[in-house]
């Protein structure tokens, strides 16, 4: 992997729980070498701990004296933020990028504990850990160029990376792309609900609902046509697809429902950046 790995130090991954997982698993799949990444982490779960293991990868389980990282990863939920940071500021260094996943936490909360640092904000979704998410990305001032195509090739292992010109918008990428799964999955469980009441067998339209949705993800990931050129596509006039749309795209249909839900969703993280 081109410029990945640094020579101003390692690559310090703070927490290997799901999605610190997700990310070690796909660097070292993309040509990081397991040596030059440090893993901080008082208990790694069974899997990651042979992964490092298994990759040459140094774990630590507190920050280790006398290192400074090139990248530090901080993939640790939000709620322990507050504990978490102040022992890595030794780790900090005049070359130093610090990535942050944590959602809700600005860039301010990070620099009062770690100190003026070249930050970025990533807001990465649970499709990551597949490899197929997407992570909306904000980096301050003190990033540097190379800083920032060194951070995007380590975000881009679960998918395609998005930069954002202003840190507030990371509390829309928020509501849209991070929080967005749930939004399907509660797509394909009123889909299944709707087809039980249409008198298909629970297990069946549940079945059919899944099924639907993940085949229809993977043709829009795969065409390059535009989402309302696949939907006319399906849509025959005056058949079955009409019939539904008319419903759906009517003017209390989904837009504005999803138009209260991301505002909703846009105005918690706010909240929660205090």
């Amino acid at each position: 992997m081109t410029n990945a790995a640094s020579a101003s130090g390692p690559i310090v991954l703070v927490g290997a729980g799901n999605m610190g997982g997700a990310m070690l698993s796909g660097w070292l799949k993309s040509g990081v070498k397991g040596t030059d990444v440090l893993v901080v982490d008082p208990g790694p779960p069974p899997a990651m701990a042979k992964l490092i293991a298994d990759n040459g990868v140094t774990h630590a389980t507190a920050a280790p004296d006398g290192v400074q990282a090139g990248v530090i990863f901080l993939a640790v939920k939000p709620q322990v933020m507050e504990a978490v940071l102040p022992p890595l500021k030794s780790l900090v260094g005049p070359n130093t990028v610090i990535v942050s996943v944590a959602a809700g936490k600005t860039l301010g909360f990070i620099e009062t504990h770690l100190g003026a640092a070249a930050t970025v904000r990533a807001m990465p979704n649970t499709p990551a850990m597949i490899g197929r998410g997407v992570t909306g990305a904000f980096a301050n001032a003190r990033v540097s160029a190379a800083q920032r195509d060194q951070v995007h090739h380590l975000l881009k292992v679960s998918g395609p990376v998005e930069w954002v010109r202003t840190e507030a918008e990371i509390d829309a990428v928020t509501a849209v792309s991070g929080s967005g799964p749930a939004y399907v999955f509660y797509l394909v469980e009123c889909m299944a609900e709707a087809g039980r009441k249409a008198g298909l067998e629970a297990d069946l339209a549940m079945r059919l609902a899944r099924e639907t949705v993940a085949g229809a993800g993977e043709l829009l990931h795969q065409s390059p046509d535009a989402a309302a050129q696949l939907r006319q596509n399906v849509t025959s006039p005056g058949g079955t697809t009409a019939a539904a749309l008319s419903v759906l795209m009517a003017d209390d249909g989904m837009q504005p429902l999803f138009d209260k839900a991301i505002a909703a969703a846009r105005s918690r993280a706010e909240e929660l950046a205090g």
